[in-house]
């Protein structure tokens, strides 16, 4: 009784989160109820003994991701008037989105309730008892899945280098830049400055 009705309570605040997400007219407070989402999904992983993905999702999503989303919210000078008058030019290419991922929903729900998702899945290899969570899902991604895991992240690798050097690009007038090349390139003749100080006389704000 108790696990169905945390279940419905999880299950109902985050689709009503959900909504309001693209529904609230302020961006912070999408974020603020993108981030309630987060934890009642977290809430629905433990329900399922997927504790090991409900704690990720906290950490990771709620304490990184939307926390970002609030700073760059808050931070960034959003001119709100200029983002409603441009909602109207992609109202049509929304809602046809919006009819596709309805019509999925509808198929996938069909189908289901039909009878066609109702198969048993069976594991290859059952899990013991004794292993955690945690630890029988570090087994799969590190033996099994190894390659592929590697794989994914020499591709995070590149989008994160892709996104520094497109960051780079813009040389601003008075904004300092770190030159590597002049850094590796440096001796003792342009590292260090020897200067020489007579006694009762101190330095300047040229140095010498």
């Amino acid at each position: 009784m108790m696990p169905a009705l945390f279940f419905y309570l999880f299950a109902g605040v985050t689709v009503a989160s959900a909504f309001m997400v693209i529904s609230s007219k302020n961006p912070v407070h999408s974020v603020l109820f993108l981030i309630l989402a987060f934890v009642n999904a977290a809430g629905l992983f433990v329900l399922m003994g997927a504790e090991f993905l409900a704690m990720i999702l906290v950490v990771v999503y709620v304490g990184a991701v939307a926390v970002l989303f609030m700073f760059v919210t808050m931070m960034l000078d959003v001119d709100f008037a200029e983002l409603r008058d441009g909602f109207l030019q992609y109202l049509p290419v929304g809602a046809l989105v919006g009819l596709i991922v309805l019509a999925e929903l509808v198929l996938v729900v069909g189908t289901w309730g039909a009878g066609g998702a109702t198969q048993t899945v069976v594991a290859k290899a059952p899990i013991p008892n004794d292993v955690t969570n945690a630890e029988a899902l570090g087994r799969v991604l590190y033996t099994e899945h190894l390659l592929l895991f590697q794989a994914a992240g020499l591709v995070l690798l590149t989008a994160m280098i892709g996104a520094i050097v497109l960051t780079l690009r813009e040389r601003r007038a008075g904004v300092k830049r770190q030159d590597i090349a002049a850094q590796v390139a440096r001796g003792p003749a342009t590292a260090i400055e020897v200067v020489k100080v007579r006694p009762g006389q101190g330095l300047s704000e040229t140095g010498v």
